[in-house]
């Protein structure tokens, strides 16, 4: 563990220890005297400036939007990350944005906290649960109705997957409002979507095209991840070989990151753009991504396509992409073999 990592995980329990009390004075409204049509600003808050995080806030606030038609959300995040993932949500009114390191722009820092004051919302979410800043900024907002994130055993025992990080925040949305007189929603949970338009799923297309030319279909790599979370040259050189092995009906080409880092040593076709949604729209147009744990493979994910991603480290169960095929391989548990049988149940 770094040092910096070290302070951080000291940060960290002290806020949890400072904050873990924070919301037991709020009182929820009476039941049944909230309607569907009260909701009409939303602010959703979850300070974090990852892209991963940032990708997967995009459930919970399309929940919000399919649940109040016509609500205006604000979102309030860490970062510059989340304009272009929610520019096409035409319903997001407003991003407060935080520095990045809040002590190179403290004013700035202290000033978007202090415009949660200034507004009053109808509703007030906490995207993440184990947020201290996310629990005060929740308590501190005008706002009638408050979910500040809360585990709660019920939800644990009905659902086995509210573990994950996307789909928790919506399942304490949905008992918040059957708790007020709301109907039971069950309905399926929304996936990952930075809601890729057909202008830029075209453009991704002919990028692809001008960088495969020809008419089969394509299998995305992306070899680099961050930390312990990365594998190995050899590891990356064997897979993409037997890939190569199994898949001679595909092109195989590699997404790289902005470290130019290939762990097969460009052996492949390969990519780079720093528009993350110019990303998602050449994913869009492949039909499988493959990836360790990473800002980027969420990213395939929210762009609508199968998505498989390696574990070692992380737990899967907190953040696997979800629907559209997409699964999570645990690879500490499984061997070349079991990949490429969950592979071929998408490709094949």
């Amino acid at each position: 563990m770094t040092f910096k990592s070290y302070i951080n995980n000291i940060r960290r329990k002290v806020m949890h220890s400072i904050t873990k009390g924070v919301g037991k004075s709020y009182s929820e409204p009476v039941k049944g005297s909230i309607r569907i049509e009260d909701i009409k600003k939303v602010l959703i808050i979850r300070p974090n400036h990852r892209l991963g995080n940032q990708l997967l806030l995009t459930p919970i606030v399309q929940e919000v939007i399919n649940t109040f038609p016509g609500c205006e959300v604000d979102l309030f995040v860490k970062g510059g990350v989340a304009f272009p993932v929610f520019q096409n949500y035409t319903n997001v009114r407003k991003i407060y944005q935080l520095p990045k390191k809040p002590f190179s722009n403290l004013f700035k820092y202290v000033r978007t906290w202090a415009s949660i004051k200034t507004n009053r919302y109808d509703l007030v979410i906490n995207g993440d649960k184990n947020s201290s800043s996310g629990r005060l900024l929740t308590q501190l907002s005008k706002a009638t109705c408050k979910v500040f994130g809360d585990v709660h055993n019920d939800i644990q025992e009905k659902h086995r997957d509210y573990q994950h990080i996307s789909k928790y925040p919506i399942y304490n949305l949905r008992r918040y409002l059957y708790r007020l007189g709301f109907p039971e929603n069950n309905s399926e949970l929304p996936v990952l979507n930075i809601k890729l338009n057909a202008d830029e799923i075209s453009n991704g297309n002919q990028i692809l095209d001008n960088l495969i030319k020809n008419d089969k279909k394509t299998i995305c790599i992306y070899t680099n991840a961050t930390g312990n979370k990365c594998y190995s040259q050899t590891w990356w050189e064997t897979f993409y070989a037997r890939l190569l092995k199994e898949y001679p009906d595909f092109n195989i080409i590699e997404m790289l990151p902005i470290e130019n880092i290939s762990k097969i040593g460009f052996k492949a076709p390969n990519f780079y753009s720093q528009d993350i949604r110019e990303m998602g729209a050449i994913i869009k147009n492949t039909s499988i991504f493959i990836a360790a744990d990473n800002g980027v493979m969420h990213l395939a994910s929210a762009s609508l396509t199968p998505t498989v991603g390696f574990f070692s480290v992380t737990n899967p169960d907190i953040y696997a992409p979800y629907g559209n095929g997409s699964l999570a391989l645990h690879t500490e548990n499984t061997t070349i073999e079991d990949w490429i049988l969950a592979i071929n149940k998408i490709l094949r």
